[in-house]
């Protein structure tokens, strides 16, 4: 962790693992404020802890719109308190949505391995009436010569 003030845009970038550009975009949409000294971005340590909530928040699944919101509440007049109140009802959701999704993904998953097993079965079926109609046809050419298989209906899934 980068330990001095102020900020380049190099240093967050680094530090944070983005790119200079998604550090201009944060700013482009009123997420990140930097100072300019001339026409070089300067981070404090409020920007440097906001680029941390804004990551955190995208990465749980927070739109940039929803993360602006929560952030820009710490500027209002009951500042943290209500920040606090509006991120705990949003993190409560958003805990609400995900778990739901879990769930969503968990009965696909098991739909898509219940699809794999009836596949594999009906394969296996029709491994098995190939090799017995196969025996049938080399015993009957035994006796009647040369048998021309022919193709079923039952040869199509």
């Amino acid at each position: 962790m980068t330990s001095h003030f102020p900020y380049s845009i190099r240093d967050l970038s680094e530090e944070f693992g983005v790119t200079p550009r998604t550090l201009r975009f944060y700013e482009d949409r009123g997420l990140l404020h930097p100072q300019r000294k001339g026409q070089t971005r300067v981070y404090g340590a409020r920007e440097r802890e906001r680029l941390s909530l804004i990551l955190r928040g995208k990465r749980v699944g927070f739109s940039l719109d929803e993360i602006r919101d929560m952030l820009d509440l710490y500027d209002e007049p009951e500042g943290p308190k209500s920040q606090l109140l509006v991120s705990l009802n949003k993190f409560r959701t958003r805990i609400k949505s995900l778990k739901q999704q879990r769930r969503d993904i968990h009965a696909a998953i098991q739909e898509l391995e219940d699809g794999c097993a009836t596949i594999e079965r009906l394969l296996k079926e029709k491994a098995e009436r190939r090799k017995s109609e196969a025996k049938l046809v080399s015993s009957a050419a035994g006796f009647a010569g040369p048998i021309k298989a022919m193709v079923t209906d039952d040869d199509h899934i």
